[in-house]
């Protein structure tokens, strides 16, 4: 079982998301369903809906809501991007020009605010108290993931634990959140939604560990952006900290320099290039891809309390994509 093939039985289902996605979209304002479009035209994987559906699947769901509520947190995800993006500045999404970059920060922050709303708006009718609490934990820690990463930029002294904190609330928690509102529409018992939550939250840490990852070592066409955005915007991940942990005082003050002083260093490419350099002799890039695999590796081990099924497979391939991706 491989990625492709989840996303081949799922096509028609996330063709549906798409839709519905559409549909959260739709307002007074004309540019809503315009950026909408250009939105979900840009590209994009669908994990999260793709979570939901196979943990409600898992669970034996016979909702008929599943197709609305992984829109729900399609939106959701997408407004955080939206809002990420004026954040940092960004030019591209996925390869293509972002929202901000065609329609500016006002406007673009706005839209990202209507979609938390009116995703939320569309969660309160379902009526079940436990999908909106999830849904509103999820994003409440996504804006302290948001705050507490700014408030750590280009800090080479950031520890182990806000680091974590910081990938655990902008990715890994809307992960978990899809996942435990696949058991919650199914009635499952809090121990099945908390290993499904548990599982979400090692996958979705597991996925952006990964994501740091290939900020220094992907192919940048593929990537879809240049690398090293993540030094440049401040951002102290996972290769970073391995490096300043493992490499001798000489090395590690060199990093920090570099860390506290990029905006303005005129040679960046070969500053970039030194970096890379450091990452290959003190195995950062490895030992952060080894962090990534043991998460995966806890993930599987959350949901050993279900039986053997292609459906299990399906979701195990999901999480093991995450290792895999290169983009």
């Amino acid at each position: 079982m491989n990625f492709n093939e989840v996303i081949a039985h799922y096509h028609e289902e996330l063709l549906a998301v798409e839709k519905e996605l559409l549909n959260i979209f739709q307002g007074t304002p004309t540019l809503l369903p315009t950026i909408g479009y250009h939105i979900i035209n840009s590209g994009g994987k669908r994990l999260r809906p793709l979570f939901l559906l196979l943990s409600a699947d898992l669970c034996g769901s016979k909702s008929d809501n599943k197709i609305h509520l992984a829109a729900i947190i399609e939106a959701i995800h997408t407004a955080s991007l939206l809002h990420d993006d004026v954040i940092d500045r960004a030019d591209t999404r996925r390869g293509k020009p972002s929202a901000n970059s065609k329609w500016g920060n006002q406007i673009v922050i706005l839209v990202g605010d209507y979609l938390y709303s009116n995703a939320l708006r569309l969660a309160v009718l379902q009526k079940n108290q436990k999908i909106m609490e999830t849904l509103s934990f999820a994003t409440t820690k996504m804006t302290e993931a948001e705050i507490l990463q700014l408030e750590k930029t280009a800090d080479p002294d950031i520890s182990i634990e806000d680091y974590y904190k910081i990938i655990s609330g902008k990715t890994a928690v809307l992960i978990s959140s899809a996942c435990k509102i696949g058991a919650i529409i199914a009635n499952q018992s809090p121990q099945v939604e908390d290993r499904l939550m548990d599982f979400g939250k090692n996958t979705g840490i597991a996925f952006q560990l990964v994501d740091d990852v290939l900020d220094y070592s992907a192919n940048p066409k593929t990537l879809g952006k240049k690398l090293g955005k993540d030094l440049e915007e401040g951002k102290i991940t996972m290769p970073l900290i391995s490096l300043l942990k493992n490499s001798p005082s000489e090395v590690s003050s060199e990093v920090r320099d570099i860390v506290k002083n990029y905006a303005n260093i005129k040679d960046k490419k070969a500053t970039m290039e030194r970096i890379r350099t450091f990452f290959s002799e003190y195995k950062s890039i490895d030992e952060s891809m080894a962090v990534a695999l043991d998460f995966i590796n806890q993930a599987k081990e959350c949901i050993n309390i279900f039986e053997p099924s292609i459906t299990k497979q399906r979701l195990i391939a999901l999480a093991e994509y995450s290792l895999k991706r290169q983009k």
